[in-house]
């Protein structure tokens, strides 16, 4: 993969996208000003700046309570080793780059960077499956793409994943054309990388797998037909397969030990973590902020969110038409074994949709190491929609209309999303709005399991949380009622409470302490001014079509895709004496 070898015109098209690309993903990083305001970035940050490697006592290393074991395994630990080498270079230049304060800032330059980098892969992925001009397009949709823009402004480790995942189904494309040791060891390394950002990657090896045995049949397809002149050839040609499989198998090995080494050095604690995460995939009840997925219908969810938002509508049909033109090539290959490589994406494509979208839990940003091919199929489509139309319509400026409006309908989506980052961040406007019209001494409700508000100043006021997450039981309204009796100031952070458990009143469906009819009553009573509290102020950042400035309600979009970088916030204050 060498950009040096394009032609000019090429480097200057591909340039172009990834200035485009980079642009969408650099805009405003520092979208929450400085507040931190992703709790899962938050995490890994709080976990960052308390590494330190042992250097005085090296011995201390090699044990659990090592300064250099992050103690949080939901995500693998490279992040965690890479952000804090990263931060620490950076030091050196400003220290402020090694602290909490600013270190987030450079996790989020290095998630843009790296997902620059997977619109460089998926542009050589589709040169070399198809043709440059699928190559440019793939590159251009995936540049685009609303969910991909919207995480690289987060260091969460999505766009990291992706990247490896992406690496590894690229060199086993390598592979299948010309194997080698070398590449046997790249696929190893990109594998083990991805491992160590996350575990969910397991899922390349069902591709990998896949990829050794096509090479392996077509070695067979290549000899001769009758049995008995190749059926001798076969413990050569198992060897050839376990050869490589060796070297895949202890590559990755060892770039998961250098890599997470505390995975083994305090295996009970990874392992208890790591069921623990395993155990919310399978169970849609395991912690308050999965509820909003009680009720998940699997894959249909994924597609909606796909569709709607995370492509959006005109870039999405394309996907999913592209999907079905490129499974039927793979149905049509020839004797010669000419789709090898499209059925390798097609196996990592189809695991990973089916194990992840059959998931009780649908986070949007778990699809992400999919839109890459996505963003292929979109391409595959689009192609063939360009070509027809060059066939079928002679009038020239009737051509480039419907190219215009096709480019347009692309572009909406992007442009629409990044508005949020034009604006202030709702969040951080609600704090200015508290600390200017709230008098100092007033009594303030916050919901737990959200960010409380004010983000700043608030020790002008007194804070009560209330529990509502709690079982429905006399205590927890005792509770509550008594706390709404002394409050002045109800604020609502997010929907990421009042949506999912207002949904949660079927008693009879539902395991016992989940139902929560007496707190959907609370929420009715509250929105309607019953509870003797009226709204006196919301704030809205909306996706919002340019130039014309229509707002894109995405409230009844996956909860994740608002809740950290664009929530709608709603304040009530009391006007009567209540329950």
């Amino acid at each position: 993969m060498r950009i040096y070898n394009l032609k000019l015109s090429t480097k200057f098209i591909l340039f172009g996208i990834l200035l485009l690309a980079a642009f969408l993903r650099f805009y405003n990083l520092n979208w929450d000003q400085g507040y931190h305001l992703h709790p899962d970035e938050r995490a890994i940050i709080m976990k960052v700046v308390e590494l330190r490697f042992p250097v005085d006592n090296l011995t201390s290393f090699f044990t659990p309570e090592s300064t250099w074991n992050p103690h949080l395994f939901a995500y693998g630990s490279f992040p965690f080793y890479l952000l804090k080498i990263i931060g620490e270079g950076l030091g050196f230049f400003e220290p402020a780059f090694t602290t909490y304060g600013l270190i987030n800032i450079a996790g989020r330059f290095m998630s843009a960077i790296f997902d620059l980098g997977t619109v460089l892969l998926i542009f050589y992925l589709g040169k070399k499956l198809h043709s440059l001009t699928v190559g440019y397009l793939s590159a251009l949709f995936y540049a685009v793409s609303v969910l991909p823009i919207q995480l690289s402004h987060f260091y969460a480790v999505d766009t990291l994943l992706t990247f490896f995942s992406l690496a590894a189904l690229y060199q086993l494309i390598l592979f299948y054309d010309k194997p080698s040791s070398k590449r046997a060891m790249l696929i190893g390394v990109f594998f083990g990388m991805a491992l160590v950002t996350k575990i969910s990657a397991l899922v390349l090896l069902v591709a990998i797998g896949a990829t050794l045995v096509a090479d392996f049949t077509l070695l067979f397809l290549k000899q001769p037909h009758r049995p008995r002149l190749w059926l001798p050839h076969v413990p050569s040609f198992l060897k050839h397969l376990i050869f490589y499989a060796v070297i895949i198998s202890i590559t990755t090995i060892i770039i998961f030990i250098i890599s997470e080494p505390y995975a083994l050095i305090d295996f009970k604690e990874f392992w208890r973590q790591t069921m623990e995460q395993s155990a919310m995939t399978h169970n849609a009840f395991t912690f308050p902020y999965t509820l909003q997925y009680v009720g998940k219908i699997p894959y249909l969810y994924e597609l909606k969110n796909i569709f709607l938002w995370g492509m959006g509508p005109f870039s999405a049909t394309l996907a999913f038409a592209g999907a079905i033109y490129f499974f039927s090539l793979i149905y049509a290959k020839d004797k010669h074994g000419k789709w090898a490589k499209e059925i390798i994406i097609a196996v990592f494509f189809l695991t990973y949709f089916l194990v992840v979208g059959k998931f009780a839990i649908g986070f949007m940003r778990y699809m992400l190491p999919i839109y890459p091919l996505l963003c292929l199929f979109a391409a595959l489509a689009a192609s063939k929609f360009m070509k027809f139309l060059k066939n079928t319509i002679k009038n020239r400026f009737l051509l480039y209309a419907l190219y215009a409006i096709s480019y347009t309908l692309i572009f909406i989506w992007p442009l629409s999303f990044i508005h949020i980052y034009t604006q202030p961040n709702t969040r951080v406007a609600t704090t200015s709005w508290i600390l200017k019209n709230i008098p100092p001494g007033k009594t303030i409700a916050i919901e737990h399991w959200d960010d409380g508000l004010p983000l700043s100043g608030g020790q002008s006021y007194q804070t009560l949380t209330l529990p509502l997450y709690d079982p429905d039981t006399p205590e927890k309204w005792q509770n509550i009622n008594s706390l709404i009796a002394r409050t002045d100031y109800v604020i609502i952070a997010s929907n990421r409470l009042y949506v999912p458990l207002q949904k949660l009143t079927d008693c009879d469906h539902l395991p016992p302490g989940r139902c929560y009819t007496k707190t959907t009553e609370y929420y009715q009573m509250l929105f309607s001014g019953r509870l003797g509290f009226k709204k006196v102020a919301e704030f809205t950042s909306y996706p919002t079509i340019p130039f014309i400035n229509i707002p894109l309600n995405d409230q009844g979009a996956d909860e994740n895709f608002t809740v950290f970088d664009h929530p709608k916030v709603m304040i009530f204050q009391k006007i009567k004496a209540t329950l």
